[in-house]
């Protein structure tokens, strides 16, 4: 096998499989008991993705227009030979099979190859199905159909930069209306994904009214609220969309209501983009952090 596959659930539980191949139909004793009795058959689930095409057709139009285009739900399939010295142990494999792949708790698969790792996000559709077991009871194929709400592979690291802080904005009262001050630093984040990438952003007051801009596509998103010294607020532009205050590691409220009515909940577009913080007041030494994680179709 070309790659290293692994399942890992939200407990922490896991298994992970080796390819070297195994006639199954007449098993061997194994002397080594530290064995890994997870032979892979088969995976299916690094592309095998449908989308949705939606397309506009307008009165004596020749063809259509493309609107969008929408993935669809990602479907892997896995298909494994549990091997074992004898019918207890083989007995104790399947429970840890079903343990770790038990359709009411969410996990993940881990794919690792040249130096590279992937990660995509699942849930087993049912309990794991064991077939017929060999004649002297000590291998046994096993098959389970997974379900990803989110079709897209990512890379498991979560990549964060920071922001250096504005220096905040004022008036003065003349006769006539003067801004004043510096805007906020400008940094290059780039996306080395397929897909642009929801992001997370997380500002530390005190602060008041911040502004975060992708200066490439022109989008914001500004948050009309002042915060305190021991305040932080959290941005996730992904789904579903969340703004928050934390105070000493605690979610004190939900600020979702003070998300200015013309800001987006923009994502870094594939590439290259210039991202900005500013705001109206605040601490100078303040440092913004944005993350994300890159996403793929297909690995």
């Amino acid at each position: 096998m070309l790659y290293k596959l692994k399942y890992i659930n939200e407990r922490g539980e896991s298994i992970e499989f080796k390819g070297n191949q195994y006639d199954f139909q007449e098993p061997t004793e194994f002397k080594n008991k530290t064995t890994n009795p997870f032979n892979l058959i088969r995976f299916e689930g690094f592309g095998e993705v449908g989308a949705n095409v939606q397309l506009q057709k307008a009165p004596f139009q020749d063809g259509s227009t493309h609107i969008e285009t929408q993935l669809e739900e990602r479907h892997p399939y896995l298909e494994f030979v549990i091997v074992a010295n004898d019918w207890n142990t083989l007995s104790m494999y399947r429970q840890t099979v079903s343990q770790v792949f038990n359709p009411k708790i969410n996990g993940r698969f881990e794919v690792s190859y040249d130096n590279k790792t992937f990660i995509l996000y699942s849930i087993p559709e049912s309990v794991p199905y064991f077939g017929d077991e060999d004649k002297v009871g000590r291998s046994q194929i096993v098959s389970i159909n997974l379900l990803c709400p989110d079709p897209y592979w990512r890379d498991p690291r979560v990549i964060s930069r920071a922001l250096r802080a504005y220096q905040g904005r004022f008036t003065l009262p003349t006769t006539f209306p003067v801004e004043l001050g510096i805007e906020g630093d400008t940094t290059l984040l780039t996306n080395n994904g397929d897909i642009s990438a929801p992001i997370t952003i997380d500002i530390q007051g005190p602060v008041t009214n911040p502004q975060v801009i992708n200066k490439t596509t022109g989008q914001f998103i500004r948050v009309n609220l002042s915060l305190s010294e021991n305040e932080v607020l959290h941005i996730d532009t992904g789904r579903p969309r969340k703004v928050e205050i934390y105070r000493d590691g605690r979610t004190i409220e939900n600020a979702l209501g003070y998300i200015d009515h013309y800001s987006d909940f923009w994502e870094l577009s594939v590439g290259p983009n210039e991202v900005q913080y500013i705001a109206d007041a605040g601490n100078a030494n303040a440092i913004v952090a944005v993350a994300w994680q890159n996403r793929y179709v297909g690995i």
